[in-house]
């Protein structure tokens, strides 16, 4: 038993867990903030994976042409584009958002694998930033600011989706045809156009969120770079009962769980089977979903088509 809290103590105070964590819940926050915002209006989009996918490509290609910030613009476009196909087939020609959703993954995955197969971008990670005197708190300090400049374009974008959504009056309205889309049909509001925005905006940051995983990790570009993270980001909005703060908590402890994964073998600790690591968050994904799926109030139209008449 002393071993074990040993090890436990090994593992919470080591630095390179917090930073793990912290890049991993960035790009959890970037595309659960969105699908949030998306959730709220009554709409899932399993495609958030391929949006990811999509912005890390783009931006690793925007990388060698524009720089980082040029990157992230054509990462937002990627994203943007498979939100597109997303919203349109479900919210304009009423195709089933779940298949659009999964064949888009599917596509997405397909298209990226082709690309990289024929012409392999070339990308690296961007510098970090540090905060003088906030980077020397204990632990928590280097992850949250001595880290990836691009890890802090997260820190203005979760507060102006928290007014975006209930500080203004388009957030109130995404809100209002999330609970009661026939009535907001007969107040004047145009529920599926408001239900298409949600999903461009959930695709510019998922895609932005793409293009910071790449920057801020990995040096070189793989189609299984994001590895279900789009579906973990679905997990934390269930897991924060549909608010941000609830999604932001989420998105961390999912991170923290990422981080097991590389910091445990990396002090030295055999006897938890790697495999076993590699599918820990998926595990909780799924452990999660069970637990909160049906015990949080979500939206009462969520994933519930809109036709004009019907109940």
């Amino acid at each position: 038993m002393s071993n074990f809290f040993s090890a436990l103590g090994d593992i919470f105070t080591n630095e390179s867990m917090y930073r793990n964590t912290m890049i991993v819940a960035v790009v959890l926050m970037f595309a659960a903030s969105g699908e949030l915002v998306a959730e709220k209006a009554g709409t899932i989009n399993i495609s958030l994976e391929g949006m990811m996918l999509a912005g890390a490509y783009a931006a690793a290609v925007g990388q060698a042409r524009g720089g980082a910030w040029g990157g992230l613009a054509m990462a937002a476009l990627a994203g943007l584009l498979v939100a597109a196909i997303q919203a349109n087939m479900s919210h304009r020609l009423s195709a089933d958002q779940f298949v659009v959703g999964l064949v888009l993954n599917v596509l997405v995955l397909g298209i990226v694998g082709f690309l990289v197969g024929s012409n392999e971008p070339e990308s690296h990670v961007v510098k970090r930033f540090e905060i003088p005197g906030l980077s020397k708190i204990p632990l928590i300090g280097p992850a949250l600011f001595d880290a990836p400049w691009v890890l802090y374009v997260v820190y203005p974008v979760v507060p102006a989706i928290w007014f975006l959504l209930y500080r203004t009056r388009w957030g109130l309205e995404v809100r209002a045809i999330g609970e009661d889309p026939n009535a907001s049909d007969v107040s004047g509001l145009s529920v599926n156009k408001l239900r298409r925005q949600t999903i461009y905006l959930t695709g510019m940051l998922a895609g932005v969120g793409g293009g910071y995983f790449l920057y801020a990790r990995s040096p070189l570009f793989e189609d299984s770079l994001i590895g279900g993270r789009g579906y973990i980001a679905i997990a934390a909005v269930i897991f924060g009962g549909w608010t941000l703060k609830g999604t932001v908590a989420g998105c961390v402890i999912f991170g923290l769980v990422s981080s097991f994964v590389l910091t445990i073998p990396g002090l030295g600790y055999k006897a938890i089977d790697t495999a076993f690591l590699a599918m820990a968050p998926n595990l909780v994904t799924i452990v999660v979903m069970l637990l909160f799926a049906k015990r949080v109030r979500q939206p009462a139209a969520l994933a519930r088509p809109f036709l004009r008449g019907l109940k």
